[in-house]
């Protein structure tokens, strides 16, 4: 809309993942020359005034050769980014009369303008788009290049253009706005990666189990055995067992890598993998900067998070971990404000037993000593192990089994089994408001997780003999026992479900006696 020579545009700048409604007022008055950018935005948006001025002289209109106020409102919320390139530019054209404001209102107007005018793509187009829909906006223009973005969000109109001349056609009535191609139905994507197959993987019975289940219910899995046994070879075959994401869920996903610039190609549909090195800081594993961004946690939302060698990671970054494990989202308190980021990941990873890796090793002797051991295992603390809802010590394979022509089952039919799991867990879950058995409150374990008299005696001697089992290992072994069941196809819970997840717990000892364990080794 316009009064006088004043043209308002809207549009968005992003907080972490998500938008919030930014109003364009750009004034074009007589005196002196002069364009100002108010309304706490960085050096990003002041510095669009060269960019601007370019594009509209490519599109044939120069920047008007008056005073030129922009306001970002509200006043008292950082902007930043190069978004705000293509509404300032149309607030420009309207308030130096350049045609009418009818074909852009009720739009959502984010754009990078580059100096032949042309749109580039901007981060946080999805974001923009599920903000126009919630604030009951007829739609969004964007840059063609982000188009499949914005299509991701149903019940909105999306127009996109390439370059400033056709925004411009269209303000003077010359030319409608222009729509881009309907984005292809989406189709299931394969694994990200070359993440090979189930079947690869030789022996190691145990492990493979503990995937099943890890991935069934959505537990995290910490692998730990001597270098070489293939724990890194199972985690990374993980993907291939993984079920599809729901449209939920890949709305969700996406909206993480497009708030990084990392989705141009519409929704994500294969689960994230994420596997940062162990020199990752903690800000870059959490999220965090000026503006706080996503970081590899959230980037595995909806996904798996794998942390390759555990102990070698610095202990702030990965006891920073415990809460968000909890909590599934990570929250970043700033002087500014708190910013909440997606973190519904599961943990995956691996370690070895000792510096020398071969710690308990029938095959090789340790030349650590116990003081080196102990401080190697004092990097993983209690308090983590105990989010950790299965523990699985990983073998040396027997050279019969690695040389053996016959391949292990199919990530294939492990997936068939894990899809139904999951299905049960959904259908059963869905009042609760969570999807996986790793996610159910105490409420939701009441209601879903019968036990059977010999279960319940099972879990009542595991609670006295196994010291190290906290109240809340206890109710981790009743989630990964429902899993076990769901795999099963029991509505009930069982003494062999209870008893089979509690030996995923390998490294859940009593500390006094695992140290005399370690010192007798």
């Amino acid at each position: 809309m316009v009064a006088g020579m004043l043209g308002t545009i809207e549009s968005c700048s992003l907080l972490g993942v998500d938008a919030f409604r930014v109003a364009v007022e750009v004034s074009v008055d007589g005196g002196l020359p002069r364009y100002e950018v108010v309304g706490l935005p960085n050096a990003s948006v002041r510095e669009g005034a060269v960019r601007i001025r370019a594009a509209l002289k490519a599109a044939g209109h120069d920047l008007p050769n008056k005073r030129v106020t922009v306001n970002l409102a509200p006043a008292d919320r950082r902007k930043e980014g190069a978004a705000f390139d293509l509404p300032i530019a149309i607030g420009v054209l309207i308030g130096d009369r350049q045609g009418t404001p009818a074909p852009v209102d009720g739009l959502l107007v984010v754009g990078e303008l580059g100096l032949d005018g042309s749109l580039r793509p901007v981060r946080g187009v999805l974001a923009a788009a599920l903000l126009a829909r919630q604030r009951g906006m007829r739609g969004v223009l964007v840059p063609a290049a982000s188009a499949a973005e914005a299509q991701a969000v149903a019940g909105i109109d999306v127009y996109a253009a390439a370059h400033i001349g056709e925004i411009r056609r269209a303000l003077l009535g010359e030319a409608p706005l222009p729509r881009p191609e309907p984005a292809p139905p989406a189709t299931p994507a394969p694994p990200e990666g070359d993440a090979g197959d189930m079947a690869d993987v030789r022996g190691q019975a145990l492990a493979r189990a503990a995937v099943e289940v890890a991935v069934a219910g959505g537990h995290n899995l910490l692998f730990v055995g001597p270098p070489g046994v293939g724990k890194t070879m199972l985690a990374r075959r993980i993907p291939t067992v993984l079920p599809p994401l729901s449209d939920g869920e890949a709305v969700d996903t996406t909206k993480v890598y497009s708030a990084l610039g990392l989705a141009r190609d519409g929704l994500i549909r294969a689960r994230p993998f994420r596997a940062p090195h162990h020199t990752v800081s903690t800000a870059a594993l959490l999220g965090g900067g000026s503006p706080p961004r996503p970081g590899e946690l959230s980037l595995a939302h909806n996904g798996v998070l794998f942390l390759d060698e555990l102990p070698e990671f610095s202990r702030v970054a990965i006891e920073a971990l415990r809460q968000p494990l909890e909590d599934r989202q990570v929250t970043i308190a700033r002087v500014r404000g708190t910013v909440t980021l997606p973190a519904s990941v599961m943990l995956v990873a691996s370690a070895n037993p000792c510096p020398c890796g071969w710690h308990g090793s029938p095959d090789r002797a340790c030349t650590c000593t116990f003081g080196a051991i102990e401080r190697y295992r004092d990097r993983l603390s209690g308090p983590l192990l105990d989010r950790i809802d299965l523990q699985v010590h990983v073998p040396n394979v027997a050279l019969s089994d690695m040389r053996s022509a016959e391949p292990g089952e199919s990530s294939a039919a492990i997936r068939a089994r894990v899809v139904a799991a999951r299905a049960r867990q959904a259908r059963r879950l869905a009042a609760f408001g969570v999807a996986t058995n790793a996610d159910m409150g105490p409420r939701a374990m009441r209601a879903t997780c019968p036990l059977t008299a010999r279960a319940e005696a099972a879990l009542a001697k595991l609670h006295r003999t196994r010291l190290g089992l906290t109240g809340r290992g206890i109710d981790r072994v009743i989630k990964v026992a429902r899993t076990i069941a769901d795999l099963a196809g029991d509505d009930v819970i069982d003494a062999p479900a209870v008893l089979e997840a509690a030996s995923y717990r390998a490294l859940d000892l009593d500390p006094v006696a695992d140290a005399r364990r370690v010192a007798g080794a």
